[in-house]
């Protein structure tokens, strides 16, 4: 139920984001990107949650059928996982988003301090894109009128100061979706009895990855068949070595 919730959720944001796509030229193209990026990350990070809980329930499970045993490892990986993604994702942000904020602060450092030739700079950016040196200078000028920064770093930059992201909420984002991919396996490893457990479990498993792989594609503008077929056999291998590994540990008497 909560898969089929998580899916369908997933489903609802693609088909907004479709119909936005029809208006992709309008002004609010930059926001149909950045829900693109959003949607992107939370794909990915559902995936790795699936595969790495997966992996390590199935993985338990070959070893032993005591459900206390794979519902504290299951646990652990989600949290150990979510946590790990979190951190990961908040260094990665605030490094990039720490140098953004350095290069908008020496960009408006020069704005106060040497006005006329950032003027100067703005109007050759423009004159190197095509335009008229007289039209140039003039489209510089009343960008610079209205609001030099923001001119400069669009131009020079590519930055926009409003849309650095938060370390915070891309941890967050981050966090959340390994949690909602994690709760699939843990799911379909605990709720079938012992005997269905993995067999279910790899199904489940496989199929989720089906769907996450063909979403990422889809997003990309690639192949959905291919991109899913690629995730299942990975998620297959996966899931195969760590229960051929618990088996064998589990057999042999060690665990």
């Amino acid at each position: 139920m909560l898969a089929a919730a998580v899916f369908k959720c997933l489903a609802c944001t693609m088909a907004s984001i479709e119909t936005a796509a029809l208006h992709e030229n309008e002004p609010h193209a930059n926001d149909l990107a950045h829900r693109l990026n959003w949607l992107r990350a939370g794909v990915l990070g559902a995936n790795d949650g699936i595969v790495s809980v997966a992996a390590i329930v199935v993985g338990v499970a070959g070893a032993t059928t005591n459900t206390g045993a794979i519902l504290t490892a299951g646990a652990a990986g989600l949290v150990g996982g979510a946590v790990s993604m979190a951190l990961g994702e908040y260094v990665s942000v605030s490094s990039q988003s720490d140098s953004q904020k350095a290069l908008i602060e020496k960009e408006r450092r020069e704005l106060a301090e040497e006005p006329e030739e950032e003027l100067a700079e703005l109007t050759a950016i423009y004159e190197a894109k095509g335009l008229r040196p007289e039209t140039a200078r003039k489209v510089a000028a009343e960008l610079t009128e209205h609001d030099a920064l923001a001119a400069h770093l669009s131009a020079e930059l590519n930055i926009d100061e409003d849309d650095i992201v938060s370390p915070w909420h891309a941890a967050f984002a981050s966090a959340i979706a390994f949690t909602l991919g994690a709760v699939l396996p843990m799911l379909a490893i605990l709720l079938p009895p012992p005997g269905l457990r993995v067999p279910l479990t790899f199904i489940s498993v496989l199929l989720a990855l089906a769907i996450t792989g063909a979403i990422g594609a889809w997003i990309g503008g690639s192949s959905k068949t291919r991109a899913a077929v690629r995730v299942v056999i990975g998620g297959a291998l996966a899931l195969a070595a760590t229960f051929f590994i618990g088996s064998l540990l589990g057999s042999s008497g060690v665990v």
